[in-house]
């Protein structure tokens, strides 16, 4: 469906209405009690569409009780923006109105250092890709900790996806990742069983803790 959407005319209005979808379920899940977050690919073309920051700021200023630092708009690394200087302007708005801005599937493409160095990032998310196999590949690994250690020197956090299991989790905090996402966190879910999910996860997190304190293992 993407594929046959991208580049026509439909790509900016399903751009607006994902936006829109993605903000208000925010909305809901707050409204429930739970402080959770969004992320939101983001095509270029819909990015460097003229009425993009505009509409996003219309919409936020209609849901004032939500907390724009809870949205993160993904831009895809692999992505071909043609003006920089545009999306670093889009960007740097959107930052301004409090949204978080991710450089996604970071080292996919041929414009990483560029995007790196020119767009106003908060998250960098290393693809999966690379974190699927580095436990048994060399080459992948190195690529991890090299893109921990830019982040790092950009000052930025790193996220890594595709995570699948404790010991790649594992591997990843010694090498200083700060979030991971993927199946080993959970499955993708539709909205509604999200909140139960959130519920036994923050459960399963205080039994953890509390028989840490006790010192027991986990």
């Amino acid at each position: 469906l993407f594929r046959s959407v991208e580049n026509s005319h439909l790509e900016v209005p399903l751009g607006q209405w994902v936006l829109k979808e993605a903000i208000h379920q925010l909305n809901t899940w707050q409204q429930a009690g739970q402080d959770l977050t969004v992320s939101i690919n983001i095509t270029a073309r819909h990015l460097l569409d003229r009425s993009f920051a505009d509409f996003l700021e219309s919409y936020l200023h209609s849901h004032p009780e939500l907390d724009p630092a809870r949205v993160t708009l993904e831009v895809l690394e692999s992505t071909a923006l043609e003006d920089t200087r545009q999306a670093n302007q889009v960007l740097t708005r959107c930052r301004a109105l409090g949204l978080q801005v991710a450089l996604d599937d970071f080292g996919t493409g041929f414009s990483s250092l560029t995007y790196l160095r020119t767009l106003p990032i908060d998250l960098i998310k290393i693809d999966q890709s690379f974190v699927r196999n580095m436990l048994d590949s060399p080459s992948d690994k190195a690529i991890v900790e090299s893109v921990i250690f830019l982040a790092q020197r950009f000052q930025h956090p790193v996220l890594a996806e595709g995570v699948e299991t404790g010991a790649q989790a594992g591997t990843l905090t010694r090498m200083g990742c700060n979030q991971i996402q993927g199946y080993g966190i959970a499955q993708p879910l539709p909205a509604g069983e999200v909140l139960d999910w959130a519920r036994q996860w923050q459960a399963r997190k205080r039994r953890d803790l509390d028989r840490l304190a006790q010192g027991e293992g986990i």
